[in-house]
């Protein structure tokens, strides 16, 4: 049984924003794998289905970005999902447009509801970082930038990003997080 959980902050101010790809990613990855409606649950909006063969819970938390920890402990406690089991779907800063990079444990590279899981949870669950590239100049850019809207191209290469993760999701599930890393690294020297 594995909890996937898209990060990104609710309302439709937000919607299509950098910070959101992990809830456009389980958005997407909903509608692939038919799960059912998404309900709210666990401070957070809970969807229910199966891929590969795994028994799946999809987790897109409604307590901004900052306080993603908490929806995700109480999702992980209620169906006593172990953090190896948990995959945490964010945005990278430090990952150009296009690129897609898988890894378990780790530092929080300054991305709040990453540090926010690590304090809930532990830092040793899954991560599926897609990359937004890199905001330039002070902090206070770096705010303006997460919480801004992909150019056409842009977008273009995360939704190609997002129908990757759709489609190779399987491998991350029934094999581990570095099989999955090593067939990202494969697909990313052929494009």
């Amino acid at each position: 049984m594995f909890l996937i959980v898209g990060l990104g902050n609710p309302g439709k101010d937000y919607e299509n924003t950098r910070h959101n790809v992990g809830f456009m990613t389980v958005d997407a990855l909903a509608k692939e794998y038919g799960f059912g409606v998404f309900k709210e649950k666990f401070d957070g909006l809970v969807a229910e289905g199966e891929i590969a063969g795994e028994k799946v819970f999809l987790l897109k938390p409604l307590t901004f970005m900052n306080l993603s920890g908490n929806s995700v402990v109480k999702a992980a406690n209620f169906y006593k999902i172990l953090p190896e089991n948990v995959v945490v779907v964010h945005d990278d800063m430090d990952l150009p447009i296009g690129k897609i990079k898988a890894k378990i444990g780790g530092g929080s590279g300054g991305h709040n509801g990453i540090k926010s899981i690590d304090a809930a949870i532990s830092p040793q669950y899954n991560r599926v970082r897609i990359g937004i590239n890199h905001a330039s100049g002070d902090r206070n850019d770096t705010k303006d930038f997460v919480l801004s809207r992909f150019g056409k191209t842009e977008q273009q290469e995360v939704t190609l990003c997002i129908e990757t993760v759709c489609k190779t999701i399987n491998v991350l599930l029934n094999k581990g997080v570095n099989e999955y890393s090593s067939l990202l690294g494969m697909m990313t020297k052929k494009s």
